[in-house]
C-alpha cells in the first residue's frame, strides 16, 4: 500500500516564510519568484511522499502506450486546438505590452514641420517652421520600473496559462482515446454475449417445440438477450461522445475523425514513473501562475505607492523658423530645456484610496497563491491514492471474472450431463457477463487513474512540452 501524508503542521511555517518575503519585497517592485519557488519545493518535499514512483523521466509519458495513432492525435491537438491558439495570441499581446511599458523609459515627443502663406490686402507673407518637442519622464522613484515589472509578471502568468491548457489538451486526448478503446472492448463483449444468447434461444425454441424444455427457460433467455441488446445504443453513443471530444480537442469535424481499433493499450504494461515527483508538483503551472499574479499585484501596488511621490521630467524644444520663405533659407533657431516637478497634492485622497485598493488586491492575490499551493498538493496526493485504489479494484475485478468464468464452464458441463437445470446455467452465464464487464470497466478506470496521476504531477513534463512547441 502506498503511504501518503500531508504534514499540516508545516503549513504555518511555510506561509510565514512566504509572507516574510512578501513584506521584505514591499520596497521592491516585484516578488523574488525564484525564492518563492524554492520555498514551495521544500514544502512539497515535506508534505507528500511518492518515492515508490521515482523512475525514468516522465517527458512524453503517453509514448509508453506504444500507439502511433495516439501520438499523432496529441501532436495534432497541440498544433490545432483553438483554445491553445487563443491563449498563445493573448500571450503575444502581453509580451507586446512589456515593450509598451519599457518605452516609457525613453523620451517621448514628436517632430512637426509646417509652412503657411497668408495675405492681407496687397501684403503677402510666407513662413515655414520645423520643431522637435521632447518630454522625458525621469524614473527616479521607480514607478515606471514597477509598471514594467507588472507587465513582465502578467506575461509570465499568461505563459503559465498556455502551459495549463497544454496539460489539459494532452491529458484529455489520452483519456478520450483510452475511453474509446474501452468502449470498443465493451461493445465486443456485449456482441459476443448477444450471439451466445441467440444460439441458446434457437436451441431452447427447438426444445420447447419438442416438449423437452419449458417456456420459462425460453422467456428468461429472451429477457437477457433484450437486456444486452439495450446496451448497444448506449455504447454507440459513448463511442460517438469520445470521438466528439477528440474532434473538438484537435479542431476537426467529428465526421472526419476516424480512430482505429487499438484495444491492446488496455492491457499495456503502462506504469506511472516520475523522475522528481516533488519538483513535478512545485513546477505546476497553476502554482507558477498564481505566483506571477501575486507578483503583478505587488508591482502594481508599488506603482500606486510611487504615484504619491512627485513626477520629475525634462521637457525640451528645438526648432527653426523661416520668415518670408516657404523653404528653410534665412532661418532663426530656437530651443528650450525645462525641468519640471509635478506633485499632485490636491489629488492625494484619490491616490491614497487607489494605493489602498491595490494593496488589498495584492493581499488577495497572496491568499489565492496560498490556496493554489495547498490545492495542488492535495490534488496530487488524491491522484496517488486513486491510482493505488484503482489498481486494487482492477486486480480484484480480474480475479472475480476468472472465478465467474470457471463457474460458468463448470455449470455448462454439469448442464450437459443433466446435473443442473438450464436456469442455473443461465444464472452462471449472467454472472460471468457482469464480471467480465466489471473487469473491463476496472481496467479502463485503472488506465485513466494513471493518466490522472501524470496530469497532477505535470510540472516537469509540461515545461519540456512547452520548450518543444
Amino acid at each position: 500500500m502506498t503511504k501518503l501524508h500531508l504534514n499540516k503542521f508545516k503549513m504555518p511555517a511555510f506561509l510565514g516564510s512566504v509572507l516574510a518575503i512578501a513584506v521584505l519585497s514591499g520596497c521592491a517592485s516585484k516578488i523574488d519568484t525564484a525564492a518563492e519557488q524554492q520555498q514551495v519545493n521544500e514544502f512539497v518535499a515535506q508534505a507528500i511522499s511518492a518515492e515508490q514512483y521515482v523512475g525514468e523521466d516522465e517527458q512524453n509519458w503517453w509514448y509508453k502506450l506504444g500507439s502511433a495513432q495516439l501520438n499523432q492525435l496529441v501532436s495534432k491537438a497541440l498544433a490545432n486546438n483553438y483554445d491553445l491558439q487563443t491563449s498563445q495570441l493573448v500571450l503575444k499581446s502581453a509580451l507586446a505590452r512589456i515593450g509598451e511599458q519599457q518605452a516609457q523609459y525613453l523620451p517621448q515627443g514628436g517632430v512637426e514641420v509646417g509652412a503657411k502663406r497668408s495675405g492681407l490686402g496687397d501684403t503677402n507673407s510666407r513662413q515655414s517652421s520645423a520643431n522637435v518637442a521632447l518630454d522625458w519622464q525621469l524614473d527616479l522613484f521607480g514607478r515606471i520600473t514597477a509598471l514594467v515589472d507588472a507587465a513582465n509578471s502578467q506575461a509570465m502568468s499568461q505563459a503559465e496559462q498556455v502551459r495549463l491548457l497544454q496539460i489539459e489538451v494532452v491529458s484529455s486526448v489520452v483519456k478520450g482515446f483510452a475511453s474509446y478503446q474501452g468502449n470498443l472492448q465493451k461493445q465486443q463483449i456485449i456482441e459476443m454475449q448477444i450471439e451466445a444468447l441467440e444460439q441458446s434461444i434457437q436451441v431452447l425454441q427447438a426444445q420447447v417445440d419438442e416438449g423437452v424444455a419449458n417456456e420459462l427457460d425460453l422467456n428468461r433467455t429472451m429477457a437477457q438477450l433484450r437486456q444486452q441488446q439495450a446496451l448497444i445504443p448506449a455504447i454507440e453513443y459513448a463511442k460517438f461522445r469520445d470521438l466528439s471530444t477528440l474532434s473538438v480537442l484537435s479542431a476537426q469535424p467529428t465526421q472526419s475523425l476516424s480512430i482505429d481499433d487499438e484495444r491492446a493499450i488496455l492491457s499495456k504494461a503502462f506504469q506511472v514513473s516520475l523522475a522528481k515527483p516533488n519538483q513535478a508538483i512545485a513546477l505546476r503551472p497553476d502554482i507558477s501562475r498564481a505566483l506571477y499574479n501575486f507578483s503583478q499585484a505587488n508591482s502594481l501596488s508599488v506603482a500606486a505607492s510611487k504615484a504619491l511621490l512627485p513626477d520629475i521630467s525634462l521637457s525640451g524644444f528645438a526648432g527653426v523658423l523661416s520668415l518670408g520663405s516657404n523653404g528653410f533659407s534665412d532661418t532663426q533657431q530656437q530651443w528650450q530645456v525645462a525641468p519640471q516637478v509635478q506633485w499632485s497634492l490636491l489629488s492625494y485622497p484619490a491616490l491614497l484610496a487607489q494605493r489602498d485598493a491595490q494593496q488589498f488586491l495584492s493581499q488577495a492575490a497572496y491568499t489565492d497563491y496560498q490556496q493554489v499551493v495547498l490545492k495542488a498538493i492535495n490534488e496530487s496526493e488524491l491522484s496517488l491514492q486513486y491510482l493505488v485504489n484503482q489498481a486494487q479494484q482492477s486486480r480484484f475485478a480480474e480475479q472475480r471474472y476468472q472465478f465467474a468464468n470457471n463457474a460458468f464452464l463448470q455449470a455448462q458441463a454439469m448442464y450437459e450431463e443433466g446435473q443442473i437445470p438450464y436456469l442455473e446455467l443461465l444464472d452462471a452465464r449472467q454472472d460471468v457477463l457482469i464480471a467480465q464487464e466489471n473487469a473491463v470497466d476496472s481496467t479502463i478506470s485503472s488506465l485513466l487513474a494513471k493518466v490522472n496521476a501524470y496530469q497532477s504531477f505535470n510540472g516537469r513534463w509540461s515545461y519540456a512540452l512547452s520548450n518543444t512547441n
